[in-house]
Formats: structure tokens, C-alpha cells, sequence
């Protein structure tokens, strides 16, 4: 689970901990560094990583042991797996029409009022896709103000220290043309309200900051508590905002809104959708030349373009960083090292408020709590059909374990690619050390891709899950609970598991499901943003 906070009173500190077999006073300096000299814990360059960075490369290798693979015999069965030519070409079949599709705005004039209310600022933390969905938010929640937005200010994320900007991830100008006939946006504040700062906001309590917007809040909350603030000041600044509009009792208009801002304004900055169709087109040609045509990227060529046709490719979103093993309090197969280095680990950043560590392994599987491990992905696919031709794009930021960790999911499928394997140093450095911009390029091709699957609810899994089904896009989702209860059971064989697997994920594949109560309209995006066909 990726731990994000706004932090207004603490600006770019991030913690640190103490691991491995260190003496008592060294495992002390390591946790008080932060505290007492948090410049040298600042953001810094891929580069030129800080001291808790460096610390923590060199005590990972202690904290865990190889893992062996925990399901011998269903992998045995999965190596020697056949597909038929029909099970191949239904796999691989797009989705056909379920009745729905995008609704059509373009009848609908907007009328712009002429006078607005003020100004209103939100600052946002969490990864991509959690500020994505608050710039969404950000645009409904002016649009009911009657204010002028200021471009969204995204928070230096914790975890993966990255300062990138709105203007860094985000096409500004696509922005703010879509949704001219909607609201009023500006890229910063006029010299009046240049005061209006974040690091205003973090010395003192201020009259023009709302801190106490309530998760899902509606509509009527913000006319009630943040229009008199902007009419009393001409500004009025969000902080925290993530999550602060609630998803039912809005207006249709403003539902309409925000998944206009987030299938159609929300467009990547140009190098990385340059980059990403790169990426994609190497996917689907994987035999072509590459010839170099500027200094930042490759062109594709290739006689046999006509000939050999367009290929396929699947996209797996694989988060299983330290962060999210620590927060599952599952048991990957690390050994007892393991198990006490995420313990630690859950202590530190959480003092041990973890809710999973209060239940067993068995019980979490049993739940569908725990994410699958590479090797669990891997027999997934592997039972639903995809053979070891599959090209798969492996779209991650950190794997806990690394290769030792995905030997086996490489093993089932030894075409599987990354950004690393398919693009060059050069035509990475614009997005090099940047989890925004490496996530950015992730969702750029798998929203590209003929089929996503997710090994573990989350974000992303739900940006791209809402994204794909407002395109109508095939779409794996794992079923979590009967993969936890197949994985335990130790005497299944393959052909059982299989055959489990494959009628356990029959409605699983893309089709339709209509938002309910309190779900997020960016996840199910029916039938507020789409309208029967």
C-alpha cells in the first residue's frame, strides 16, 4: 500500500529506518537523521540518491532469502501447458459491443458565467493516479464554486520522492482548451495573489486555507464553507483535497464533467506518449529495425510490416514493492528474514498499526487479501489460456526481490519486456528517476494494449480498469478470494487448477458493471459517464 500524506508542516522530509544486524546507536542515527537534518533528505536526482536511499540498497540484500517456488507442481504443469488455436483466438478476441458507449457532450454548450467568485488552489498528494483523480475533482468542485482553478499543485510524494509537476506529467494547454467552455483555468496566480503560496500555507494557521473538507464531501458542503472564504478573500486553498467529493447525490452535469477532465483533458506531456507509442510499436513489432532518426528517439521500420500483421501484447501491472509486502502482512516465501524485515519495516512507518497482521496467512489468502507474487500472476495467465509466445509488458516500478523474485513469472513467459528492455538510456532520460513520469508511460501503453490484468487492487489497477471500460477494452480482473483458496490448496493439480481458474474469471474479462452506492465514477464509469448504445 503506498503511504502518502499531505505535509504542510513538514516540507520534503522523508523517514528512515533501521535494519539488518546493526548495532543499537547506528540503527538510532539512521531514524533521527530525518529529524534533525532533513535538507539532506530532500528530493534528489536518480543520480545522486540521499543518504536513507544508499542506506537502504545496502542492507536489502540482508533481509531476505531467494524464494523458492511455493506452488512446484502447478508450475511443473504450467511449463508443459498446450493452447488450442480456438482457446488462443477467444483469448485474444476484443470485447464486442455490451450496449454502452461514451456519451455525447458535444451538443451540450457550456455557458461560461462572465464574473467569477475568486480563485480556488488544491494541493495534492499521493501518486499519479490518486492525483489524477483529484484534478478531476479539483475542475468539479470550481465548476460548482463558479471559480477560476489554478493548475493543481501535486505534493513531493513520500515514498517515491518525486517532485514532478502538473505541467511536468500533464499536456497544460490540452487541459485548458478542453475545458475552456466549462471553467475558467490559469497556469498560476496574478501578482495580487502571489502570497498564496504552499509554503505560505505551512508556517502558520491561515484565514484563506480549508483544511477540514471532509472525505466525500458534497457539493453543498463546498457552497456552504469554502464560497464565503473566496468571496471574503478573492482565494480560497484546499489542503488536504484527496478525496474530497463525494461521488453520489452530484448533478449530472458534474459527473459528466469529471469524466470529461479524465478521458479527455487529462492528455500525457508529448515525450512520453512519443515514448510510450514506442514502446507499443516494438510490442507489436517486435522483428522490426530500429533506425535512430533524432537523438531522443527510434524510429520503427521493417519490410515485413504488411506481411506479418499487427501483434499482440498484454500488459501486467505488477506493484509489489516493500511497501505494499509490509502493509499485506502476508507471507511471500522469504523466510524468517523476510518475515522480520517487514516486520520492522511495518513498525516503523506504521508503528505496527497494520490490520492484516492481526490474522494468519492462511486467513488473509482466504480473503483475498494478499497481492499475488510474480509467480502466482504468472499461473494465472498461464492457466487462462496465454501460452509462453505471449509478449507481455511488465509495468512496475519496483519489484520486492527483484529478478530473484520474477525468475519464475520470466520463466512462463520469457518475451516478457519493460521499459528497460525495450527503449534505450537515451530515450529514458527524460523520464529517468521519476515515478510520476514512469507511471505515466506505464498507463500510456497499457491503455494502448489488447489486454491489462492487475496482480493486485489499487490506484492504478483502478484508474485503468474505469479508463478501459469507458473504451470498451478486455481487462482481466483477478479474482482475489478464489485465487487465495486455490493457492492453498497443496494437493490441486494443474488441469483442476485450470479449469478452476478459467470458470472463476468468465465475467471477469471487461464486461460492463453499473456503479453502485459510494463506488468511484472513475472506476465505474457507467452510467453517469456512459449512455446506453
Amino acid at each position: 500500500m503506498q503511504s502518502s500524506s499531505s505535509s504542510f508542516s513538514s516540507l520534503n522530509k522523508s523517514g528512515g529506518i533501521g535494519v539488518g544486524r546493526r548495532s543499537v546507536y547506528v540503527g538510532l542515527l539512521v531514524i533521527l537523521l530525518p529529524v534533525f537534518f532533513p535538507n539532506l533528505f530532500s528530493p534528489l536526482s536518480h543520480a545522486s540518491p540521499s543518504i536513507f536511499s544508499l542506506y537502504k540498497k545496502t542492507s536489502i540484500s540482508q533481509e531476505w532469502n531467494a524464494p523458492k517456488s511455493r506452488h512446484l507442481p502447478l508450475l511443473e504443469g504450467a511449463l508443459q501447458r498446450q493452447t488450442s488455436y480456438e482457446e488462443q483466438s477467444d483469448l485474444w478476441t476484443p470485447l464486442a459491443n455490451q450496449g454502452w458507449k461514451p456519451c455525447d457532450v458535444s451538443s451540450h454548450v457550456a455557458v461560461l458565467p462572465k464574473k467569477r467568485q475568486g480563485y480556488v488552489q488544491v494541493f495534492l498528494d499521493g501518486g499519479l493516479n490518486q492525483q489524477r483523480m483529484g484534478i478531476c475533482d479539483a475542475v468539479a468542485v470550481a465548476k460548482i464554486l463558479n471559480a477560476t482553478l489554478v493548475i493543481p499543485y501535486l505534493e513531493v510524494n513520500p515514498v517515491w520522492q518525486d517532485s514532478s509537476s502538473f505541467t511536468d506529467i500533464f499536456d497544460v494547454d490540452h487541459f485548458i482548451d478542453v475545458l475552456k467552455d466549462e471553467i475558467s483555468i490559469v497556469k498560476q496566480l496574478p501578482k495580487a495573489y502571489s502570497w498564496s503560496t504552499r509554503e505560505y500555507y505551512a508556517t502558520a494557521i491561515r484565514a484563506t486555507r480549508i483544511k477540514t473538507a471532509p472525505v466525500h464531501a458534497s457539493a453543498n458542503w463546498y457552497l456552504e464553507n469554502v464560497l464565503p472564504v473566496m468571496q471574503s478573500y478573492g482565494i480560497a486553498a484546499i489542503a488536504p483535497f484527496s478525496h474530497r467529493l463525494a461521488f453520489d447525490n452530484m448533478p449530472m452535469d458534474i459527473q459528466r464533467l469529471r469524466c470529461k477532465v479524465n478521458f479527455q483533458a487529462l492528455a500525457f506531456v508529448p515525450h512520453v506518449k512519443t515514448l510510450g507509442d514506442a514502446l507499443v510499436n516494438r510490442l507489436r513489432y517486435p522483428s522490426r529495425k530500429s533506425s535512430v532518426v533524432s537523438t531522443e528517439y527510434l524510429e520503427e521500420t521493417s519490410d515485413e510490416r504488411h506481411k506479418q500483421g499487427s501483434g499482440k501484447f498484454v500488459v501486467l501491472h505488477l506493484r509489489f514493492d516493500k511497501d505494499m509486502a509490509a502493509h499485506s502482512a502476508c507471507d511471500f516465501g522469504g523466510g524468517k528474514a523476510e518475515k522480520l524485515a517487514l516486520a520492522k519495516y511495518r513498525q516503523v512507518i506504521w508503528q505496527g498499526r497494520v490490520l492484516n497482521s492481526q490474522f494468519t496467512d492462511e486467513e488473509l489468502r482466504n480473503q483475498g487479501r494478499c497481492p499475488l507474487t510474480p509467480e502466482e500472476i504468472g499461473l494465472l495467465l498461464a492457466a487462462l489460456g496465454f501460452d509462453n509466445s505471449t509478449r507481455l509488458y511488465l509495468a512496475s516500478h519496483k519489484v520486492y526481490g527483484g529478478e530473484a523474485r520474477i525468475s519464475t513469472l520470466r520463466n512462463l513467459f520469457p518475451l516478457m519486456e519493460d521499459k528497460k528492455s525495450l527503449a534505450s538510456t537515451e530515450e529514458r532520460a527524460k523520464i529517468k528517476g521519476k515515478a510520476s513520469l514512469l507511471a505515466a508511460v506505464d498507463y500510456y501503453v497499457s491503455m494502448h494494449s489488447d489486454i491489462f490484468i492487475s496482480a493486485s487492487p489499487g490506484n492504478m489497477h483502478n484508474a485503468l480498469v474505469g479508463h478501459r471500460t469507458y473504451e470498451n477494452l478486455k481487462t482481466i480482473r483477478p479474482n482475489m478470494a478464489l485465487l487465495g483458496q486455490l493457492f492453498l490448496n497443496k494437493s490441486m493439480g494443474w488441469s483442476e487448477f485450470q479449469q478452476a481458474v478459467r470458470d472463476g474469471h468468465r465475467t471477469r474479462q471487461g464486461q460492463i458493471r453499473i456503479k453502485k452506492e459510494k463506488q468511484s465514477i472513475y472506476t465505474y464509469p457507467a452510467p453517469d459517464c456512459m449512455c446506453r448504445a
